[in-house]
Formats: structure tokens, sequence, C-alpha cells
């Protein structure tokens, strides 16, 4: 017998070891296989309904044909491009003051010395990330409308909710407030593995506080900082429904009416399925051409990308 056959044939038995031995874990993880199969990709089989006119009763696979009428007709319509143009504003100046937020937040509590303050901090922080857009929307008319809490207090009548610019401003405050505490988490975790021996390497060497910072710990936490920018950047054309839709009102319905709202009012709420399809497939592939150029662009600059 020659050594191939005798290699592969002790590959096999030591399969067939492993196998027995470890079994129950793929039995295990038959389970979200499973799961995944049936209530992820499966249902990626709809997305032809972008390419058919819809008809409830006939199904999916027995309407008929539509080709790219549901894309024209995106494509056409006024209202699609001003709901693109707030969802890129609002992302826009998502990413631009919200993203960074969280990196000095996380930099800062990092260099404090008590860890009780830190703690204690960090749990403060998170907590709104628990709290529904239903009851946010309701502490912003309490704080920033004609009546609110802002007003009464400098005795003044600012239009937070009624100025399409003013209200934008609130609804990244917002964003800001409800959201960093859980990207904070992902920083201080990155920042406790950072070593630091570099830091006392510098501090020894003589660089202040913020030098060690710039040049010590950012880099250290750089490939986490590129990957929630990619994925964030391939968020521009995409946005939940509840945050616009709840802090949003009759008076800022130029700057508040986004692709989501304009799916819920002209897709579903009209029972256009296969429009509704349409948009979100246009706002799927617009995501990953994003992410695949924001990665590209990372990738030129010397950082790692996500693929």
């Amino acid at each position: 017998m020659s050594k191939d056959k005798i290699s592969q044939k002790r590959e096999k038995i030591n399969v067939k070891i492993y196998l027995r031995n470890n079994w129950q874990l793929y039995l295990m993880l038959l389970i979200p296989v499973v799961y995944m199969i049936l209530f992820k990709y499966k249902p990626m089989l709809g997305v032809v309904v972008a390419f058919k006119k819809f008809n409830v009763f006939k199904g999916i696979w027995g309407s008929p044909w539509a080709g790219l009428d549901n894309f024209r007709e995106a494509f056409a319509s006024v209202d699609f491009w001003s709901a693109l143009k707030n969802t890129l504003i609002l992302n826009i100046g998502d990413l631009v003051i919200g993203f960074p937020f969280p990196i000095f937040l996380a930099i800062f509590l990092n260099e404090l010395r008590s860890s009780k303050v830190r703690k204690t901090t960090q749990t403060l922080l998170y907590l709104p990330n628990f709290l529904s857009w239903v009851i946010i929307s309701g502490i912003v008319t309490q704080l920033f409308s004609s009546g609110g809490l802002i007003n009464n207090i400098f005795h003044s009548n600012i239009p937070f909710l009624s100025s399409s610019m003013l209200w934008r401003f609130v609804y990244w405050l917002m964003g800001i407030w409800q959201g960093a505490g859980y990207s904070l988490i992902v920083y201080l975790a990155a920042l406790m593995a950072t070593d630091a021996s570099l830091g006392e390497a510098a501090y020894i060497d003589g660089a202040t506080r913020l030098q060690r910072i710039w040049h010590v710990t950012l880099p250290q936490i750089s490939s986490t900082i590129t990957t929630l920018l990619i994925m964030q950047v391939g968020k521009l054309v995409s946005i939940s429904f509840d945050r616009p839709y709840m802090m949003g009102n009759t008076l800022v319905r130029d700057a508040s009416d986004v692709i989501s709202t304009y799916v819920y009012t002209v897709g579903l709420a009209g029972g256009r399925f296969d429009f509704a399809t349409a948009v979100g497939l246009f706002q799927t592939v617009v995501g990953i051409v994003l992410v695949l150029s924001a990665n590209a662009v990372i990738k030129k600059m010397g950082q790692e990308g996500i693929v």
C-alpha cells in the first residue's frame, strides 16, 4: 500500500473519531443552521416581488412579471428623491456628529482613575439604549416644544420642532443620547485589549496625555474604528422607521419624510408590496456598493478592512 493511501486512510479514521467524540456539538449547530435557512435565506426569494406586478390572491410566483416598471416608477417620483435626500442628510449628520462622540467618550472614561465613576458613567450612558423611540419622542416633546422645558427656562419661543433645520439638530442630538452608550461598550472593550506598556513607555519618553492618546491609544483601536465606520457608511441610504416617524410632525415633513416612511406610506399602507420591495432592493444594492467602496478606500489608506 502506498504512502498516500495510508495517509488518506488515517485521515478518514481521524475524522470518524472526531465526529464520534463531537457529534453533540454538530447536533446543537443544526438548530441555528435550520433557523437561518428558514427565516433568513428563504425569505430572500421574496425579492422577486420587486420585478412583478404583485397580486395577493395569485401569490409571488403566480403574479405576472413587470420587469423594471417598479424601479422606473420610483425613480420618476419626486417624493422618492425627496425622501432619499432627507435620508442622506440625516444619516450623514449621524455619521459626522454622532460617530466620533462615543470614541471621545470611551477614551475619556478610559483615562479616568476612579473605576467607580467610570462604571457608573458607563451604566448611565447605556440606559437610554433600552428606551424605545416612542418614549424618546415624548421626552423630545416635553423638552423642545414651544411650551416645553427648555423654552420655559429661557423664556423663549425657539421653534425646535417646527423648523426643519432645528428639528434635524434635535434628531441628531437624541440619536447620540440614545445610541452612544452601545458604541461606547464596543470601544471600551477595544481599549481593554490595548497594550498599556506602550503608553507607559511614551510617558517615560516625555509624551503628554494628549500625545499618548493620539499616537498610542488611537492607533491601537483603529481597526475597531474603521470596521464600525465601514458599517455605518453602508447604512447611509437605509434608515430606521420608528425614529423619524415618531420624532417627525407635519410641520417638518419636508425634513422628516425619509425612505422608510415613504415605503410605509406608498408601498405598505397603499398595498403596493411590489413597489415597497423594489425600493428596499435599491437600498440594499446601494448599501453593498457603499460598504465595498468604503472598504476599498480604507485599505488604500493602509488600514485593515472588513473583507
